[in-house]
Order: structure tokens, then sequence, then C-alpha cells
């Protein structure tokens, strides 16, 4: 396996802990709090890098099946970043989040889940 891509997949697991955490604290507490807003950015920022490294490290091209949809969960997690941001500066102090910021956020989350496993499972069926 190529050092970028190793490098990206390492660095896409730590996208996974922080995304898991801002949302299912969210979704649990219905409250945007700094604590979300952290692991969400960071989640964002790792994912950006990994998705760097892995592009890097690819030697099937810039879009491919799985880096669609990638990059889509990519944006969409980004998407869900501003929309949480925005909310969160427009709105007084523990205040609950709205209905549809709550399942936007949910399903960035579970469309990012999907090209997470898809990955790994086209890396384990590469290496099998």
């Amino acid at each position: 396996m190529k050092t970028f891509s190793l490098i990206g997949i390492i660095i896409v697991q730590l996208a996974l802990v922080c995304y898991s955490i801002a949302i299912i604290t969210e979704q649990r507490k219905k409250l945007v709090s700094v604590f979300v807003l952290s692991f969400l950015t960071a989640g964002v920022v790792f994912d950006i890098i990994a998705t760097s490294f892995m592009i890097l490290g690819s030697s099937r091209g810039l879009f491919t099946v799985h880096g669609t949809l990638g990059y889509s969960s990519l944006l969409g997690m980004f998407t869900d970043a501003v929309i949480v941001w925005r909310f969160y500066r427009k709105t007084p102090a523990a205040t609950k989040v709205t209905r549809p910021v709550h399942l936007f956020s949910r399903f960035a989350y579970i469309w990012w889940i999907i090209a997470y496993i898809t990955g790994a499972l086209l890396v384990a069926l590469r290496h099998a």
C-alpha cells in the first residue's frame, strides 16, 4: 500500500472519532455546544487532510465511485459544520437545535459512515 494512502487511512480514523463524538453528543442532547463544535470542526479538518492524502496515494484517478461518494460525504459534513456553526452563533446558549438542523446532522453523518464503510470494504477486498 502506498505511503500517502496509509497516512490517509490513519487520519480518516481520527475524522471518524471526532465526527462520532460530535454527532452522537448533538443527537442525544439536542444541543450545540463548544464541545460539539470543536469535535465537528476537527472531524472536517481531519477528513479534508485524509481525503487529500488518499487522492495523492490513489492510482485509480480522481473520479472513482468511492471517490465521488467520499467527496459528497465530505461536502455533507462540511455543510453540516457550517450550518451548526451558524445555528450556534445565532441562538442563545443552551437552545435546542431545530429539527431541520438535527436531521441534517444525522443524515450527513449517516452518509459519511456509508462512504467510510465502503472505503474500508474496498481496501479489505483489494488486499485480501
